[in-house]
């Protein structure tokens, strides 16, 4: 088995992933960035709407809106700290090294624009592609990067730890520390060990446990779910937000409509284009996410409706096209014109506003294991995130973490021991039975533990994934690791983790929404 050495190990290539990557080479580590796949396929580069850019010298109202979208619940350090970190996060990589592309007014200064839950223009964006633009961006200065190795179709398996994975007895009895991981280099079907001195999850969110999800193929918890094998604390998990907004039409792809559509006038209108959202929240189609997905949900529910429509007759064609280019032309593919009707949406699975709890600096509880963006957990989304603050997420936590561990990789640090060989069985796994596995783990997470949750839904869900997971573990004891069997593997941990948060509170806040026993 081959064994790679390396300073710090990103497991994820993502905007979190690749900044983080940045900042630990240019401060003199070799680092190594695992990605399952291409360097762009990674939920930030699908990222429409924007990012946060507030310069006010005391933010007050943007902490204000973040606590405000989060019912109350997020953590005042971490809102702290993006509020005040932010923009020198975004000034420094984004404007004024790689100069991403943002839109601006014809006197050249940025275009600002509006999201749900914000109380002013904030965001800056390119077109409605923002995501694509500044992963596009990093992902190149990465590659120009001397001591960044990348290796792209790399999915890890396991975290290594002294506990589980060195071959000297007393090391179980050290605290809990990770080195590495081991990882499936899907091209050769060989597994890779791993071997580093900071070991960082930027793996992601886990929509794809949900039958309907904005989020990439593949998104299924995987760090969470590695978290979870080896020790690690995990918290918030049954706050997973639902974006109000994504096309549905029988027979399409879904894909994300963004927010910005609503903060430059577009409103959420039914079969018969009257509006439903004025009674529900003071900002009507600009309430918060949760609000807004939820009250479609029990519209569809109430009126048998299959969709709900963006309607946006306010807007000006021109304004439109040139605006939202990569919507419209998304849209026109499917046969809808967004200049002529409105839009149909339902919402779907976005974001996981809880993961591995960290500090932050990006320490989980486990000695050099860090977690950074969507994969971590600070409290800053608290029961629900705000619009345009997950790329800001993304930016703070993988220069603050970067930041930390330089100091101390500069102390030195111990020689871990070389990893036992992985043991493959040498059995094909069956495709046909681990995409029927992935389905029924999606189905059974969408009807039960989705928008709308009920202690009795949710015990139907433990049981259905328990049952499930005995299997998978099986197959997966009997098979050789495919990709495929991975994401399975994590999705069902990831799942039961996620049922198992949500039973465990019985108080509505946010995305987290419970019924009586219905």
């Amino acid at each position: 088995m081959k064994t790679i050495p390396t300073d710090c190990l990103v497991i994820g290539a993502g905007l979190a992933g690749s900044a983080y990557a940045l900042h630990a080479a240019r401060a003199g580590h070799r680092v190594v960035l695992l990605s399952s796949g291409p360097p762009l396929q990674a939920n930030s580069d699908w990222a429409q709407g924007g990012i946060i850019y507030d310069t006010t010298p005391d933010p007050v109202e943007l902490a204000r809106d973040i606590l405000a979208a989060s019912d109350g619940t997020a953590n005042p350090a971490a809102i702290d700290q993006l509020v005040r970190e932010g923009p020198a996060a975004v000034k420094e990589l984004l404007l004024d090294e790689l100069r991403v592309g943002f839109d601006r007014d014809a006197a050249g200064a940025l275009d600002l624009a509006r999201e749900g839950g914000h109380s002013e223009r904030r965001i800056i964006h390119a077109k409605d592609t923002t995501g694509h633009a500044i992963l596009a961006a990093v992902a190149a200065r990465v590659d120009a990067t001397p001591r960044i190795a990348r290796h792209s179709g790399f999915l890890a398996i396991d975290l290594l730890t002294l506990s589980h994975n060195s071959p000297q007895p007393a090391d179980r009895y050290q605290p809990l520390t990770c080195f590495g991981c081991y990882a499936l280099d899907a091209a050769a079907g060989e597994v890779v060990a791993f071997v580093a001195r900071k070991t960082v999850l930027a793996t992601g969110g886990l929509g794809g446990i949900f039958l309907h999800s904005t989020n990439q193929p593949g998104s299924v918890g995987h760090g969470v779910a590695m978290a979870y094998r080896v020790g690690a604390r995990l918290i918030d998990l049954e706050y997973v937000q639902f974006h109000p907004t994504v096309f549905f039409q029988r027979g399409a792809p879904p894909f994300l409509i963004t927010e910005a559509l609503r903060g430059e006038g577009a409103v959420l209108v039914d079969g018969h284009g009257r509006q439903f959202m004025q009674g529900v929240h003071p900002l009507g189609s600009l309430a918060p996410r949760d609000i807004t997905a939820r009250a479609i949900k029990q519209h569809l529910t109430e009126t048998g409706e299959a969709c709900a429509y963006l309607d946006l007759s306010a807007l000006q064609p021109a304004f439109i096209r040139e605006r939202f280019p990569g919507i419209y032309e998304r849209c026109l593919a499917q046969g809808v014109d967004i200049t002529r009707e409105p839009i149909p949406v339902v919402p779907a699975a976005h974001f996981s506003c809880g993961g591995v709890h960290t500090d932050l600096q990006g320490r989980t509880n486990v000695r050099h294991l860090n977690a950074i963006g969507e994969t971590a957990c600070t409290g800053l989304h608290g029961a629900n995130r705000l619009a345009s603050t997950s790329l800001l997420e993304c930016l703070v936590s993988a220069k603050a973490t970067a930041a930390a561990d330089d100091a101390e990789l500069r102390g030195g640090g111990p020689a871990y021991p070389a990893p036992g060989t992985w043991q493959s069985p040498a059995r094909t796994p069956d495709p046909l039975l681990i995409r029927q596995d992935l389905q029924q783990i999606q189905t059974t997470m969408w009807n039960y533990a989705g928008i709308i949750r009920s202690p009795r839904r949710l015990a139907r869900a433990r049981k259905i994934l328990l049952e499930l997971r005995e299997d998978i573990q099986a197959f997966y004891r009997d098979c050789r690791p495919t990709r495929e069997l991975i994401e399975l593997r994590n999705a069902v941990q990831t799942a039961l983790l996620v049922v198992h948060a949500a039973a465990l509170n019985p108080v509505s806040k946010g995305c987290h929404y419970v019924t009586g026993e219905v």
